[in-house]
Parts: C-alpha cells; sequence; structure tokens
C-alpha cells in the first residue's frame, strides 16, 4: 500500500478545517466547515478556490511537439495559436478514452495538464510514444482553481493580466510578484481561473485570494457537483477505456482536419461512428423523486427492458434536486423520454434531460 501524496497546500487545508480523504493516492480535502452545499453556492455566486495541484503538469518540448501529439489525440493541436488552450482526450486502438487533458501553447512548448488519478500512465505514454520530444513533469508546481463569477475580481486584484484573458487562453503574469502561468478555464461551468504556480509560493498565493471578501475556499464535494450540473465529464466515472468520445457526445473536441485525416489510435472507431451514430450515448437524467441515483444504478425503459446505466448522480444544489448523467441506447437517449431508475430494487421515475443541468457563465 502506497503513502498517500499531499500537495503543497495540504497544511493549509488542515488549517481551514479541510475534512481530508484519499482521492487518487493524495490527501485531499473532500469539505470544509461551510460544508458541500455551502461551497457548492459560494462558487455558483461568488468565488471558490480548489486546490487541484494532484493534477499532473506536463511541458513537452521540441520542435514538431504539436504534430506529434496529434498521433496521440484527436483534437487539432498544431494550429493552436500561441496563449490559446484546448480540450482533449489520449484515445487507445479501440477509441476508447486513456484520459481527457488540457493542452496549451505556451509558444516554446506545450503545457499539458493531465488527470491525477491518470497522471503516472500518461506521461509514460507521452515518453513512450513522442519519440524525440522532452517530456518534462513539473513536480515542484502547485495548480490553484479560482472558480465563480466574481473569479475575475479575486484575481484580477492581484495580477490585473488575469481580467484581459477570455476562456481557454493562457499567459505567464505575476500574482504578488511571483511568476504564474494563469488560465481562464476549470471543470466547474463558472467564470475562472487555473493558476500553476512555484510550490513554495502556493501557500501565500492562496491565502491572498482567501483574503477577497468574496472568495472561501472548497473541496472535492462542491467540485463534483458542481461539474455534474455543469454536464461535464468525470474520468473514471463518465468516461474510461470503455467508452468513445462519440458515446460521451464529446464530438464537439474533434476538430474538422482530424475528422477528414484521421491519423489518432482508434480513429476507424470513432469516424465510424461520428458518420453512422453510436449504439448507445451519454445523457443527462432527471430523476422525478427526491432519490439521487448514485454511479451503477440501472437504467430501464418504462417497460422494464434495461438500457443503460447512470455514472454519475447526486444532488444537484442549484438545480435543487438530485441529477444525474450516464449512458442509454441511442434510441432511448431523445430529450424527455421517461425512463426508470432501480434504486435499491424499486423502479423510481427519471426522464432524460439536456445537459448541462445548468448553464455555462464562460467568458467567451
Amino acid at each position: 500500500m502506497s503513502t498517500p501524496r499531499r500537495t503543497p497546500l495540504y497544511d493549509l487545508h488542515v488549517e481551514l478545517g479541510g475534512k481530508i480523504v484519499d482521492f487518487a493516492g493524495w490527501e485531499m480535502p473532500v469539505q470544509y466547515p461551510m460544508g458541500i452545499m455551502g461551497e457548492h453556492k459560494q462558487c455558483r455566486e461568488k468565488a471558490a478556490v480548489f486546490d487541484v495541484s494532484h493534477m499532473g503538469q506536463v511541458e513537452l518540448r521540441g520542435a514538431d511537439a504539436a504534430a506529434k501529439l496529434e498521433a496521440l489525440v484527436p483534437a487539432s493541436i498544431t494550429p493552436l495559436a500561441e496563449g490559446k488552450a484546448r480540450y482533449t482526450f489520449f484515445t487507445n486502438d479501440q477509441g476508447g478514452i486513456l484520459d481527457d487533458l488540457i493542452v496549451a501553447n505556451a509558444g516554446d512548448h506545450l503545457f499539458v495538464v493531465v488527470n491525477a488519478g491518470c497522471r503516472d500512465q500518461d506521461i509514460a505514454h507521452m515518453r513512450a510514444n513522442l519519440d524525440g520530444v522532452e517530456v518534462i513533469e513539473l513536480t515542484d508546481r502547485a495548480l490553484v482553481a479560482v472558480q465563480g463569477p466574481k473569479a475575475v475580481d479575486v484575481v484580477s486584484a492581484l495580477c490585473p493580466a488575469a481580467a484581459d484573458l477570455t476562456f481557454m487562453q493562457t499567459t505567464v503574469a505575476d500574482i504578488n510578484g511571483v511568476s504564474c502561468r494563469i488560465s481562464r478555464l476549470g471543470y466547474t461551468g463558472e467564470d475562472g481561473f487555473e493558476i500553476s504556480m512555484p510550490e513554495d509560493k502556493a501557500t501565500e498565493l492562496t491565502r491572498a485570494f482567501l483574503d477577497h471578501p468574496d472568495c472561501a475556499p472548497a473541496g472535492l464535494g462542491a467540485r463534483d457537483s458542481l461539474r455534474l450540473e455543469a454536464g461535464l465529464c468525470l474520468y473514471g466515472s463518465d468516461i474510461d477505456t470503455t467508452t468513445t468520445p462519440i458515446e460521451a457526445q464529446l464530438n464537439w473536441a474533434i476538430q474538422k482536419r482530424r475528422r477528414e485525416e484521421g491519423g489518432f489510435p482508434g480513429a476507424d472507431v470513432i469516424l465510424k461512428q461520428l458518420a453512422d451514430g453510436p449504439a448507445r450515448k451519454l445523457v443527462g437524467i432527471k430523476p422525478e423523486g427526491r432519490a439521487p441515483a448514485r454511479h451503477g444504478v440501472e437504467v430501464q425503459s418504462v417497460d422494464g427492458a434495461k438500457i443503460g446505466e447512470i455514472t454519475s448522480g447526486g444532488f444537484g444544489p442549484t438545480v435543487g434536486g438530485p441529477v444525474a448523467m450516464g449512458y442509454v441506447a441511442s434510441e432511448h437517449a431523445a430529450t424527455g423520454t421517461a425512463v426508470n431508475l432501480i434504486i435499491r430494487g424499486k423502479p423510481h421515475p427519471a426522464k432524460i434531460h439536456d445537459l448541462p443541468f445548468v448553464q455555462q457563465n464562460y467568458k467567451r
């Protein structure tokens, strides 16, 4: 049993009353004294700070790093302008998703952020397959997300340049005299920033964000309910090696040139599904009662046939009731379709619902 790892902000989490749990081999705060509901509301209405330092930060260096990375992902990377970021995923030969990630053109290199649970395998995957590209894991950097409608006020108070960024833009700027990479993106459905900073300055800078009257800390619990309401996939739950990007409704992340050229793992499977439609689709599901439907709950048609299962579910504080995502057979995927969720052996009525459940408020 390996010892759980700690982020540079671990002591601050404890000081702030964070309830620490093991997450993907890291000791992380699931919530603070405000509670998950309060932290969720804080992020939707003001601003919340999340520690995401457990995620992997990687630099890819080499003259043709972008072209070589395109052999591993279905996104168009070579035309990405300097200072722009793009969401994509590593695929396998069956069209399954190995991980989802953010790639940014940082000028003389690509800056890549991968999920905590896939961090080691992703880095190994890049090292094994990107010949002539230097794959550098940044082990001395923290990563902090400031999310919410007031995030721009919180961050720009310390770094005016942050206000000039729009969604999926990135830059290097000073925050309180410390050089940081600031990217306007995140995984809550709200406007916000992810800030890569030297680990020895992480506590000082996070305290500076928290000094703002509209800012409070939030943990993994609120992060999960926020991204679920925003219709954002969680790797390991909603997407994994058994799901394709087309089944997961991530068609938008495959640009036109890549659809025409292919040239990425699983392209034959993925492009066939793009043309013909997949047999199943990821959909939003809104239970009609108060009982939340969790991961693994069976979805049945109204006549009792199994048509899929829930991949993520819980209470949506902004929605004011339970919300879920899951895969269903494509013929049952139309918005408004009545289904039953089998919770503790009993059918509970629900309807297929458009994603996201709440409007995404990115600064476009």
